[in-house]
């Protein structure tokens, strides 16, 4: 009766299942259960349970019931376990998704304002007027830039001409930037979509989305041609969002791999929604 009363006083002291949530994984949660306290006092085998005789034998009833209820309660936990892992499968992606944090940022000296993801760093003697990048994809960046209200009187988006002549002019100045004196370097570009809104500020603005990629040869001093392999260097989408206000045109420039772009497409797109001119 005392093994019983020791066998029976293990098992009820022995710990839950302990369930490991990460707020960066979108996977199940990682389940890890601890050894039953049955599994001490099981013999290794059959032969060996009959050569082992206690000092102290215990009743064949109560020895059976004991071991009925250790199996019972197995069961019941790893029925348990697969039951959460199944009911955390099936829920949505969003329940384990970790919403973005986006902050504002507001120049009222030059007048403009945006949101930008709150983990993005601000680079500084970048060129532009302010410059934001992610800490993590380099390549993926936003910046604003607007021309000087001295050399520039723009009343209205209209004075650059409709959405799709202004594509061309924003991909011909991508393109200007991007020259480069290497041998053996090669561009190739695309307007993807142009198009035009009116915010919640009753003011016009133009978007614009272009993909340039970038090869270069590996040997580009080679004489004969099949020796000069040109290959893939970047693929980039850069999104263009532009205003008119206090006789200044205003751009905001994103940047972004390809290769990201739908990962990323739902936060960039709300960075251009974000962008405002506003008067000073």
């Amino acid at each position: 009766m005392s093994s019983l009363k020791r066998i029976t006083h293990s098992f009820s002291s022995a710990p839950n299942m302990e369930t490991l949530l990460s707020p960066r994984s979108l996977s199940p949660p990682l389940t890890i259960p601890t050894p039953s306290p049955l599994s001490l006092f099981r013999p290794i085998s059959s032969q060996s349970a009959k050569l082992t005789k206690p000092e102290s034998p215990v009743p064949q009833n109560l020895s059976t019931n004991a071991n009925t209820v250790g199996r019972r309660r197995l069961m019941m936990g790893g029925l348990l376990m697969s039951g959460l892992i199944v009911s955390e499968a099936n829920l949505p992606t969003s329940a384990f998704a970790l919403t973005p944090v986006f902050r504002e940022y507001i120049d009222t000296f030059d007048g403009y304002s945006f949101k930008y993801p709150q983990n993005w760093i601000q680079v500084r003697g970048a060129g532009a007027d302010i410059f934001f990048r992610d800490p993590i994809v380099l390549d993926e960046n936003l910046s604003v830039e607007f021309s000087s209200p001295s050399s520039s009187k723009y009343k209205s988006l209209d004075d650059l001409g409709s959405p799709e002549e202004v594509g061309k002019k924003v991909l011909r100045q991508y393109l200007t930037e991007f020259m480069s004196t290497r041998l053996g370097v090669k561009r190739e570009s695309n307007i993807l979509t142009t198009s035009s809104r009116v915010a919640d500020d009753g003011k016009l603005y133009y978007q614009v989305e272009v993909n340039i990629k970038s090869y270069a040869n590996n040997n580009e001093l080679a004489v004969m041609p099949q020796d000069r392999v040109a290959r893939l260097e970047w693929d980039r989408r850069y999104l263009a969002v532009l205003g008119v206000e206090n006789n200044r045109l205003y751009s905001l420039r994103l940047q972004t791999p390809e290769k990201v772009f739908q990962e990323e497409e739902k936060d960039l797109r709300r960075v251009m929604d974000s962008f405002r001119v506003e008067k000073i």
